[in-house]
This record gives C-alpha cells, structure tokens and sequence, in this order.
C-alpha cells in the first residue's frame, strides 16, 4: 500500500502538475482577445482535399511531413511570448522546480524555431532578388560593346515589378527540400564568384528592397474583399504599414534603416503570411496588382509632364545674378560721357578680309565667354571682328561690358536690333506670326527664344552685312577651343552655308523636324537626308546674295503661317532655306549635346574646336550638367567686381 502512493505521488509530481502549471500559466496571462481570435484563426482555417504541401511548416520532401515543434504565439501587434512561470508560492517547491524545467524547455524549442524561421525568411528573400539580378546582368552579358549604355540596363519599374512578383508568389516560410538558408553576412553564394563587387551593392539595400515589397503586398491585400471581411486581420495589417513606413522614411540603403527594422521586418512577413492564408480569389489579387500598375504609369506621366515643364521654366528665367548684372552696367553706362561710350577700331567693321564673327545674343555673360575663349585660342587676334547684336533692354549693358572689358586685340561692335527700320512685319513674315505661339500647347515652344525676333536674325545676315563676303555665325552657348581662322579659307564648293551633320542618330533627319505628311514636304524633301547643327556656321554671303536665300525663307514662312509644315524653332526653316544649299563640315570643329546628353565621348569633346551647349541645361543655370560646367566657367573671371557684387559664382 506505501509503495502504491509512492508511486501515485511520484507520477503526478513529475507528469500531472507540470501540464497543470503549463495550462494554467497560459490562461493568466494571455489575454482574452488573442485567445477568441486564435480559436477563430484555427476554426475558419480550411484544409483542402488534396494533399498539398503546408506553406506555414518547413517541408522535408512532399509528402513526408515532421511534427512541428509545439509552441504558441500571440497573434497580438506586440509579439509577445508566452514563457510559463515559476514562482507561484502555492505550489511546492518540487513541483516549481519541475515547472521550471519545462519552461526552460519551452524557451529553447521556440528559440530554434524563430532563428529557423529568420533564416528561411532571409534565403527566400534573398533568392528572389539574385534571380533577377543574375538574370539583369546575363542580359547585360549577352549584348554587343555597340549598344547604348541606356539601353543595356533594365528598367528599374520592371526590374522591381519582377521583384515583386517572385516575392509575391513565394511564400517566404517555405523550404524546398535539402534546401540550406543562405545568409548573406558568412560565405560568397555560389553565383556571386563573378562580378562580387556588384553584389555586394545590390546587397546593400535588400532590407530596404524588402520593405518597400511589404509595403505593396499589405496595401494589395488591404485592398481585397477576403480582408475587408475580417476586422481584426485590417487592424493588424493596417498598424504594420504605419510601423514599416516610419522605419523605411527615406531610407535608400540598409545601414540607414534604424535598429528595430528587422523586427518590423519579420513582423509584417508573418502578417502577410496570415493574410495569404485567407485570399481565396487569385484573380481580385491579380486584378488589384494591375490596377495599381495602371496607376504608378499614370503618376510617373504626370510627374514626366511636371518635370518638363519646371524645366522650361528653369531654362527661360535667369538666375538673380545674371538679372542683376545688366542692371549694374546699364546704371554705369549711362554715367558715361558720349566719347567714352565708344569702341576702339570703328574702321575694321567693313573690312572684307578680316574674320567677323556675328553673335546674337540678350545674355551678357554668355557672350562675354564667347569672345573670350575666342581670343584665347586665337592666333591673330586683331584680325578678328565681333558683331553683336542684342535687344534694347540689354543693350547699354552690353556696350559697358565690353567697354570695360575690351577683348585683347580684336574688335568689337554691339547694335540694337532697333536700329535695324528694314526689319518689320512687311517685310518679315515671322514677325507676324510670333503673336500666335502663346498658346502653343506644346511647352518647348513657349520659351522666349523661339519667339525672340534675335534667334531669326540670322536669316538676314546679308542684310545685317551688306558690305561681308563670309561671316561665322556662332550662338552664345558655345566655348571655342581652337583657332577657327582656317574656316574663312574654306571651299564651300558653291554652297551657301557650312555646317556638321548631325545624322549620326535617326531622329536628326529630316522627318524629325519636317511634316512629311503634308504633300508640299513630302514632295520636295527627302526624310531621310541628314540634318544639320546651328550654332558655328560659316555662311558665305556672296552666294547667298546670288541665289536670293532670304526670299526662299520668306516663301516658306509665308506658306507654314498655320504652322503645318513645323513648329516653331529655327533649324526646320534652316533645313528647308539651305536644302541642298550646305557643305558639311568636320565633325571635329563642332561637338553638340553637353546641354542635354550626360554621355557625350570625352576625347570628341577635347578635340573639338568648338563644343556647344545646346539644350535646356546651359552652364550657366543650376540645372546645367555638373560634368561640363568646368569648360564654360574657365573663362569666366568670378572675382571681376561687377561679378562678385551680384554674387555671380561658379
């Protein structure tokens, strides 16, 4: 009989109080809400017929399964962990000690389990990304050395659309079978050997990658109608949008995501683990995916549309400095007596053999550039002619400039363009025309150079020069490199005007700038000729006088009034005035495009004798392009008094 209630009181110290305290332990303190939606989780959850594998436990093979190890979580905001107690002072000490035991228990299998589960979230992850960016630089690999730069990368929209996807349709807890986790703080991945430097940067944003494709799986699944059915879940999913958004901020890299990252990491993951549970209509997922797409390109054309035009905007409002300097000569000018407002040299104006160069510009610094690297490269600078022609606002400034700023040798000469009676709207049909072109819907054509009677001067240089047999015509956003008197000596083989084709790409053809759908261009020009560069050209104005160009212009500007054959600009009307009328030069004497083409060939860009900005991003704008801006503001003398007083600085 003793030995009978030994044994009894042995089996319920070591068996019967231990499962008692366990269960008890739990009751007090988990709370009652997580209970009820812990039996409604369990008792909405469906197994279907067939035998398929079970996303949530790890998997061995595909049909044999392994117990999972039995410990139970809270599926409250927190993640707080049920631990059971030991210091309950109604229990005896024995049993309190066994208690203990199976606590510690507890603790160790849930310790595996959530380290197993961390490791299995990361290899997943960490997959998916490296699928699609091994199969990004295949791509790469299998291109030719020939092919623009931009168009041997991804677009960054399909690359994470792809990302998204394969995160999307891999359920992060799942294991293929004898399949290890892959972390990315030990040993290089297999297919990492080659180009290791380039993983290493992809590597170094993976947690803001993920965290971002959390961020558009709960919003899909906010979305669908299996979620709004289920207050509890929205909640939850709704609170862990609020934390990874405050943890991701502007964050672009991983060491810029605060500490607690990876644990609202792991907490949205097992979030949406819960909520793919619950989808049961692929096709509304689908469907949301897709509309949500249609509204990313939407947004991306409105924010394109608003870029374009803040460019525009920035292009044609001048920086205060430049607004002020003209305000601080013009003021200077005027204190000037009548003998002192004169330039040196007035007899070279006329001079046939000396090389003049016209320069139509409302830009002082501009010009002044222009000149000066001119004369910097120039061999005999007293045998060069600058002819500037500006508007009457600028035009004392200008004079100043150049009065207190004489360009070495060579002369100058600055005219306001209302000197200029002949030049009216009887005689220019573009004059008539520029009213019409603020309403133009298309925002390149708003700007004031398009609509500046400057920028159509240089369809009447014979009768701005009536006395010149060659002229340079050069823009004021160039920098000359070299010594351009050898184009004065240039056999133009009959042609009026000398000039670099720029054909080198399709769209500088001309049925990028003509309408080739109207009969009166498609039956006098070929769309495929090659377009050419204003900017430096060498006109000879002998032959222009012969063959009457400025008519010629006249007659097509009379017949584009409806503005049907080309938009506004001047280089469609140059392209018809001179059609079979120009002589193509070097490429060498003039590189285009460090304006707008961040890609220009540096060695094209040393040997030029001429390169040029052309473009919306001048060097001397804050948008201009950071990479070229050196070769503009070399010759410009930052600490001249009228410059350091508008605070004009590179």
């Amino acid at each position: 009989m003793n030995l009978r209630n030994v044994v009894i009181g042995m089996l319920f110290i070591t068996v019967i109080a231990p499962i008692a305290l366990y269960t008890d332990r739990f009751a007090a303190f988990a709370p009652s809400s997580s209970r009820i939606d812990f039996f409604e989780d369990v008792t909405s959850f469906t197994v279907p017929a067939d035998s398929r594998r079970l996303n949530v436990l790890p998997q061995e093979s595909s049909t044999v399964f392994k117990e999972p190890i039995g410990v139970v979580y809270t599926t409250n905001s927190t993640q707080e962990e049920v631990v059971a107690s030991s210091d309950d002072g109604i229990i005896q000490d024995s049993i309190a000690a066994a208690a203990d035991s199976q606590s510690q228990a507890v603790r160790e299998h849930k310790s595996r389990v959530l380290s197993a589960t961390e490791e299995r979230v990361q290899s997943q992850t960490d997959a998916v990304i490296r699928r699609v960016t091994d199969s990004v630089s295949a791509q790469q690999e299998s291109r030719s050395d020939g092919t623009d730069a931009a168009s041997n990368s991804m677009d960054p929209k399909s690359l994470a659309s792809n990302v998204v996807t394969q995160l999307a349709s891999q359920d992060p807890f799942e294991r293929k079978p004898g399949a290890k986790p892959y972390k990315a703080s030990g040993k290089d991945h297999p297919k990492a050997k080659v180009g290791k430097q380039t993983d290493q940067n992809a590597m170094s944003d993976i947690r803001v990658r993920q965290l971002r494709d959390q961020l558009i799986r709960a919003k899909v699944y906010l979305s669908l109608p299996a979620t709004k059915n289920n207050q509890h879940y929205t909640r939850e999913l709704r609170l862990r949008i609020k934390e990874v958004a405050r943890v991701l901020g502007e964050a672009t890299r991983d060491s810029e995501l605060p500490k607690n990252a990876n644990e609202k990491l792991r907490a949205m993951e097992q979030s949406l683990t819960k909520g793919k549970q619950i989808q049961d209509d692929c096709a509304m997922w689908v469907k949301k995916l897709r509309a949500m797409l249609h509204s990313t390109e939407e947004q991306l054309r409105v924010h394109k549309k608003q870029t374009m035009f803040l460019t525009q905007l920035t292009a044609k409002t001048l920086p205060k400095g430049l607004h002020c300097l003209p305000l601080r000569l013009t003021t200077e000018y005027y204190l000037l007596n009548t003998s002192q407002q004169q330039f040196p040299n007035p007899e070279k104006l006329e001079d046939p053999l000396l090389y003049h160069y016209a320069l139509f510009s409302d830009n002082v610094l501009a010009a002044a550039v222009v000149l000066n690297s001119t004369i910097t490269h120039a061999k005999e600078p007293s045998k060069h002619v600058f002819h500037i022609v500006t508007d009457r606002l600028n035009y004392a400034a200008m004079r100043m400039w150049f009065l207190v700023n004489p360009p070495g040798k060579a002369t100058v000469q600055v005219q306001n363009i209302e000197e200029f009676t002949w030049l009216n709207a009887s005689y220019s049909p573009v004059l008539k025309q520029s009213h019409r072109t603020s309403s133009d819907s298309n925002l390149k054509y708003r700007n004031p150079k398009y609509l500046s009677i400057l920028n159509h001067l240089r369809f009447y240089l014979p009768e701005i020069f009536p006395k010149l047999n060659k002229v340079l015509f050069v823009d004021d956003d160039i920098v000359v490199q070299k010594d351009l008197a050898a184009l004065w000596f240039l056999d133009l083989k009959g042609n009026v005007n000398g000039a670099v084709e720029t054909c080198g790409e399709s769209f500088h053809r001309f049925d990028r700038y003509l309408n080739f759908s109207n009969p009166l261009i498609s039956k006098t020009f070929d769309p495929h000729a090659c377009g050419w560069a204003y900017g430096m050209n060498i006109f000879d104005l002998d032959q222009w006088r012969r063959q009457n160009i400025t008519q010629v212009y006249h007659k097509w500007q009379k017949l584009n009034h409806d503005r049907t054959l080309w938009k506004l600009g001047t280089l469609p009307p140059g392209l018809i005035t001179f059609w079979k009328q120009t002589y193509p030069l070097e490429r060498s004497w003039h590189v285009l495009g460090l304006g707008y083409n961040p890609s220009v060939n540096q060695k094209e860009i040393e040997r030029a004798a001429v390169i040029h900005y052309n473009g919306n991003m001048k060097p001397w704008l804050e948008i201009g392009l950071p990479k070229y801006r050196g070769y503009w503001a070399k010759y410009v003398d930052y600490e001249h008094p009228y410059l350091r007083e508008c605070n004009i600085n590179p």
